[in-house]
């Protein structure tokens, strides 16, 4: 077959029909016959455009509510038979079904009618395209013959095309398809997600089949290092918090903030749940937290977060649960501390200001409005060849259980409950301590739990007199909890469920310290 193929016969029926007419008129200009239907067909027809109407072609009338419109032979034979068979050809001329050589179609916007506030069950099934998706999957299968256009974007390309070579180029063609067989994936796969939960619990644990298919977001200027690519790719038709989220100051965001600002917005966004209608303030540093607080207001709940870790916190990602408002940002600007990311659900324009007039580290902080949104339902990781898939790490209400002679005070309670929760957030061996629902310090990515309680209590330093000790995971010995009491700890929460916790519960009886059990571990690897 030739390399180029002329479109002497289009097909158009678009649900989004941006520049649909001009299309139109640049494939008639050049010598094509258009066919279309329903709300297409009008709009082509009533621009003046000479259209035949596809159910002139089929002999058979649009039926139910327009569901049946294309499923026809002589659409699909049209579009299907193979054009180098000669058996082929001669069969479609006994059944008088002439080639499309161009399909244009963009299919029923499902997506936007699951999102769309109080939208029925019933609606959200009306927007399932079945005739967009038949046409679309039989061009591209027969791209050696036939052009498919899936996206008004694609437009401007697919006109150049015809008038620098006459036709569609096998090259275009090809990437035609292979556009076309993404858009059909990613709407079978956004279409199976939403059955998926709207037929099974959100407890019926993981799919048999997990559909994903992601589009690209933005691109990075590079990875995780200069000389990698890098990329942010989102789920179809969703708007997850990095999806929706909006850089009102500073450049553009890298790979790494945007790792970091996933771990900070994860930490504020449990804080928020423990703060109630306070506020709450995380810092991160290399997916690590080396500050957080909750505070009557946004202003302390910075200071106390920032005062944490003063030098870890510099070039960190700060995040919170409420608004930015002016007294917030001019807190901010006067540690004149080198900051990455800003991020808030919301950031007034008097704070816009505030920051835009600062100085020194502040300059070029990127000031990113995200919003708070819940989790995801599901934690990916990858390995070679595929994913590894998990429920999403969720807090949830769990009473301690106290488990030494010697009870918590209710300061001591607000802490270790903080202290559970920053824990979670840390890498495994992870310890933190918490005064005064402040985080004093952290020890993550040990592989000795009693290495990283001696590094928690190093940057803790006199706060740790009084703490509250988290652990992610249950301490084996009780050296760990022996050398937390030599700092001053006095409160510490762990999962428990080791085979000497009678031997901790005794050395803590012994130390004084008050000793609580979640019996939810939080190891993150």
């Amino acid at each position: 077959m030739t390399d180029t193929r002329p479109i002497a016969r289009a097909l158009l029926s678009v649900f989004d029909k941006t520049g649909v007419v001009e299309l139109a008129r640049a494939l008639h200009e050049h010598g094509a016959q258009l066919l279309s239907t329903g709300g297409t067909y009008r709009a082509l027809s009533d621009a003046g455009l000479p259209v035949v109407e596809v159910a002139e072609v089929t002999g058979f009338p649009e039926c139910f509510d327009g569901r049946v419109k294309t499923l026809h032979p002589k659409i699909h034979g049209g579009i299907l038979y193979r054009r180098d068979v000669a058996a082929h050809v001669d069969r479609a001329g006994e059944l008088e079904i002439a080639p499309i050589d161009l399909v244009v179609v963009n299919l029923y916007p499902f997506e936007a009618a699951r999102d769309k506030p109080g939208a029925t069950r019933d609606e959200i099934v009306e927007m399932i395209d079945i005739g967009g998706p038949g046409m679309v999957r039989a061009a591209a299968k027969n791209h050696d013959a036939v052009g498919v256009v899936t996206d008004p974007a694609q437009y401007d390309a697919l006109v150049a095309e015809l008038r620098t070579s006459g036709g569609l180029t096998r090259s275009m063609r090809t990437r035609l398809a292979a556009a076309a067989f993404r858009e059909t994936a990613r709407y079978d796969a956004a279409i199976a997600a939403w059955m998926t939960a709207d037929a099974e619990p959100t407890d019926a644990g993981l799919p048999e089949v997990f559909a994903l298919t992601l589009r690209r977001g933005a691109e990075m200027r590079y990875g995780e290092n200069p000389h990698q690519q890098a990329a942010l790719y989102l789920e179809a038709g969703r708007e997850p918090p990095f999806g929706a989220f909006r850089v009102l100051g500073g450049k553009a965001l890298s790979y790494n903030n945007l790792l970091d600002a996933q771990g900070a917005l994860n930490l504020v966004r449990d804080l928020g749940v423990l703060a109630g209608e306070r506020a709450a303030c995380a810092i991160i540093k290399h997916q690590s937290p080396c500050g957080a607080a909750i505070a009557s207001d946004l202003p302390d709940a910075y200071r106390r977060a920032f005062d944490g870790d003063p030098m870890s916190a510099f070039g960190g990602i700060v995040a919170f649960n409420q608004p930015i408002d002016v007294d917030t940002m001019r807190a901010m600007v006067s540690t004149k501390q080198f900051v990455e990311v800003v991020i808030a659900p919301r950031i007034d324009a008097e704070a816009l200001d505030v920051a835009a007039a600062a100085t020194g580290g502040w300059k070029n902080a990127r000031l990113v409005e995200v919003p708070v949104a819940a989790p995801p339902r599901h934690d990916l990781r990858p390995v070679d060849g595929g994913l590894l898939v998990q429920s999403v790490d969720a807090i949830g209400e769990s009473d301690l259980e106290i488990v030494t002679e010697r009870a918590p005070s209710d300061a001591e309670r607000r802490d270790l409950a903080m202290a559970d929760i920053v824990a979670k957030h840390v890498k495994s061996n992870a310890i933190v301590l918490v005064k005064d629902e402040m985080l004093v310090g952290a020890g993550g990515g040990q592989t000795s739990r009693v290495d990283a309680v001696e590094l928690a209590c190093k940057k803790a330093g006199d706060r740790a007199a009084g703490a509250a000790l988290g652990s992610d995971a249950f301490f084996p010995f009780a050296d760990g909890l022996e050398a937390a009491a030599a700092a001053g700890v006095t409160a510490a929460v762990e999962p428990g469920g080791s085979r000497r916790d009678d031997e901790v519960i005794a050395a803590a009886n012994r130390l004084g310290v008050a000793l609580a059990f979640t019996g939810v571990r939080h190891f993150r690897h």
